[in-house]
C-alpha cells in the first residue's frame, strides 16, 4: 500500500518532506524544517523563538513523553531481581537505566522553558505509580509474560512516538532523537524474545502460552490506545508545526502492519483492534 503524503490541517501536503522520513526511515540531520507550515526556514532552538501555542504544545508533549518514562521505571524495578535468567536481569537493569536517561532527556527540554518546566519537572518527580497520564503505565507487571508483552507492544509505540519526532521543527528535540531510538531498540527486541519463549514453552522458562496470550489481549488495546484520538486535533497541530510526522491514526495504522506478522511468528493471536479500547 502506498505512503500518502503527510497534509497539514488546510489539507495541503508538506512538499519539502522527504520520502524516507515520511515512511518512517532516516535522513542526515539538517538545520531547516522538513514539513508543516514553516517548511524550509531554520528550526526554533530555544523557547523564546517559539510561537506561544507551539510552546504549549512542545511542553505538552514533552510531559507526556517524560511521564512515560518515570513511569516504566516503577513498573519495572520490582523485576530487577525476579527475572528469570541473568540475561534478563541485565537486560531490566539496561531497560531501567534508558528509561530514566529519557526521562532526564526530556526534563532537560522542559527546563529550558524555565519557571513553568521546573515545576512540571518538580510535578513528574513526585508522581506515585498508577497516577499516570497513560493507562498502560498504571498497570503492574503480574507475571515475567506482562514484561514481555509490554516491551514488545507498548515500548514499540514509544518508538513510534520518538521516530514522529525525528528531525521535528525544534532543535533540541530532534537532536535527542538519535540516541532515544537506538536504546529503544533493545527494549523491543528484548520483549519480542521474551514472549515468543513463553508462547512456544521453551524448556526451563517460567509461564505458559495460555499466560502469554493472556499477556497479549492485556497489553495490546493500551497499546493502540497510546497513540492517542483518531480524530485529534493536537496531532494535526503538531504536524502544521513541523514536531511531529504523522496523525495518530496514521501512526497506529502504521503500527498494526509492523506487529501482526511478529504476534504471529510467535504462534499468538492479537484480537479485534476494537477489543477493549478505551481512547479511540
Amino acid at each position: 500500500m502506498g505512503t500518502p503524503p503527510i497534509s497539514v490541517p488546510d489539507g495541503n501536503p508538506a512538499p519539502s518532506m522527504p520520502t524516507t522520513i515520511r515512511q518512517g526511515g532516516t535522513v542526515e540531520p539538517v538545520r531547516e524544517i522538513l514539513w508543516g507550515q514553516s517548511a524550509g526556514v531554520r528550526k526554533y532552538e530555544t523557547p523564546t523563538e517559539v510561537p506561544p501555542d507551539m510552546r504549549e504544545l512542545i511542553v505538552k508533549l514533552m510531559v507526556v513523553q517524560a511521564d512515560t518514562e518515570f513511569a516504566s521505571i516503577q513498573q519495572h524495578r520490582p523485576w530487577l531481581d525476579k527475572a528469570p535468567t541473568l540475561e534478563d536481569r541485565w537486560v531490566e537493569a539496561r531497560i531501567v537505566a534508558d528509561e530514566a536517561r529519557h526521562g532526564l532527556q526530556a526534563c532537560r527540554i522542559l527546563r529550558d522553558f524555565g519557571e513553568e518546566g521546573q515545576k512540571l519537572i518538580d510535578d513528574l518527580l513526585s508522581r506515585p505509580e498508577g497516577h499516570h497520564k497513560l493507562d498502560a503505565f498504571n498497570m503492574k507487571f503480574d507475571r515475567w509474560s506482562d514484561v514481555g508483552a509490554f516491551t514488545c507492544f507498548v515500548d514499540r509505540v514509544g518508538v513510534y512516538q520518538l521516530r514522529a519526532f525525528q528531525e521535528c521543527s525544534y532543535g533540541p528535540l530532534a537532536r535527542a532523537m538519535p540516541l532515544m531510538l537506538s536504546e529503544e531498540q533493545l527494549h523491543l527486541n528484548f520483549g519480542y524474545h521474551v514472549l515468543k519463549r513463553i508462547a512456544q514453552g521453551t524448556p526451563g522458562y517460567p509461564g505458559t502460552r495460555e499466560e502469554a496470550q493472556k499477556a497479549v489481549y492485556k497489553w495490546y488495546p493500551r497499546a493502540l490506545d497510546m497513540f492517542g484520538h483518531s480524530n485529534s486535533a493536537t496531532s494535526r497541530r503538531a504536524i502544521e508545526y513541523g514536531l511531529k510526522r504523522w496523525t495518530n491514526e496514521e501512526a497506529r495504522t502504521r503500527y498494526i502492519e509492523e506487529i501482526t506478522p511478529l504476534v504471529k511468528s510467535m504462534g499468538l493471536e492479537l484480537p479485534a483492534t476494537d477489543f477493549d479500547r478505551h481512547v479511540t
